[in-house]
């Protein structure tokens, strides 16, 4: 079907129409999606965006890396992992079809290598961390330039691996994309002539001499990229240089708050929800998010550790205790916006929610 092609850029007002999905793995799934108005797609390669799933129950916000590269606008696509425990994911995997459309949020973050640019890079990845590794690399892939990326990912088995044969295809167009898997345990019946093992200060030497000359990110699990920190430090490795993607624990930065300032669960507070029109008595511990929870108010959220920004609501009364991980800009924060789950009323507090 034909599709205008004005240079219109797709915002968050619109919904995205799913158009395509691809089985990728084992409980992995690729979906692309379209701007039903033809509007193309501008983001930051790394960034990740919000999506509204209908599940049973009322409306669920996930967040997903998005893996596709805004060097190539026409679509953007997500890749879902389904864990054991996923509710969101898995019913995208089990339902999510071609002409569906949902509402989305974003995009958003900072994790990527236009913020922290350099001549050589290092991507470290394990399980669904590979998306915003892939989108950066094609981002890199397609500027027609020869990059200088030493891309490794770890997974259980190689059949696991996610996204590998678009990785592969780019690495086997040009010379500076250096690919290097490593697994736990091979597939059975199928030999592996790669790395097997536990990512480790000796493989990170094999697979990459210069890696003190390499601007670093990594994502995956918090345990996974917790070793990778403490075998960089220990490398001797300018951490300055270290950069990490994850929703599955809280990052290592926040925001400065006051010594003397510190919510009490014994004071009492009140959240004003100005177009609900919903008042909620509470205590200075609960934050923004429960207090609207409690009330039956539905404000988007998404990680609710303060990384990825879904919950963003305007504040115009009142202060709040505030620590969060990277979600919200110092710009956003200056104009009186708050992230709901990781603020706390302090007194009397006005939203606009």
């Amino acid at each position: 079907m034909s599709r205008s092609r004005s240079l219109s850029f797709w915002t968050d007002a619109e919904p995205l129409e799913c158009v395509s999905r691809l089985p990728e793995a084992p409980n992995v799934v690729t979906f692309s999606f379209r701007s039903p108005s033809g509007a193309l797609f501008n983001h930051e390669p790394g960034q990740f965006i919000t999506l509204e799933l209908p599940v049973p129950g009322g409306p669920l916000h996930r967040t997903y890396t998005i893996s596709s590269s805004p060097s190539r606008p026409v679509s953007l696509t997500v890749t879902v992992k389904a864990q054991p425990d996923s509710i969101g994911t898995r019913w995208m995997i089990d339902n999510l079809e071609k002409g569906m459309r949902l509402k989305a949020i974003g995009p958003a973050g900072r994790f990527s290598i236009t913020e922290h640019p350099s001549e050589k890079y290092l991507f470290i990845s394990a399980g669904s961390g590979i998306t915003p590794m892939v989108a950066m690399t094609t981002w890199l892939y397609d500027s027609g330039e020869e990059p200088d990326v030493v891309f490794i990912n770890c997974a259980r088995r190689p059949s696991e691996i996610i996204l590998r044969e678009r990785v592969e295809m780019m690495a086997s167009r040009i010379e500076g994309i250096d690919v290097k898997w490593v697994v736990e345990e091979a597939d059975r019946f199928r030999p592996w002539s790669g790395y097997r093992g536990t990512f480790n200060q000796i493989m990170l030497g094999l697979m990459a001499q210069d890696y003190l000359e390499r601007e670093v990110f990594c994502c995956g699990p918090e345990p996974f990229m917790q070793a990778v920190r403490e075998a960089l430090v220990a490398l001797g490795y300018d951490m300055s240089r270290y950069h990490q993607e994850s929703f599955s624990g809280a990052l290592e930065r926040a925001e400065a708050v006051p010594d003397d300032v510190v919510p009490d669960e014994q004071n009492q507070a009140e959240v004003a929800f100005s177009v609900s029109g919903v008042t909620a008595r509470c205590s200075e511990a609960d934050t923004v998010l429960a207090a609207a929870r409690a009330e039956g108010l539905v404000i988007p959220s998404g990680c609710t550790m303060g990384i990825c920004g879904t919950c963003k609501v305007l504040k115009t009364d009142g202060e709040v205790h505030m620590v969060h991980n990277g979600g919200i800009t110092d710009e956003d924060i200056e104009d009186g916006y708050i992230l709901a789950c990781c603020s706390r009323p302090l007194g009397r507090v006005t939203v606009e929610a």
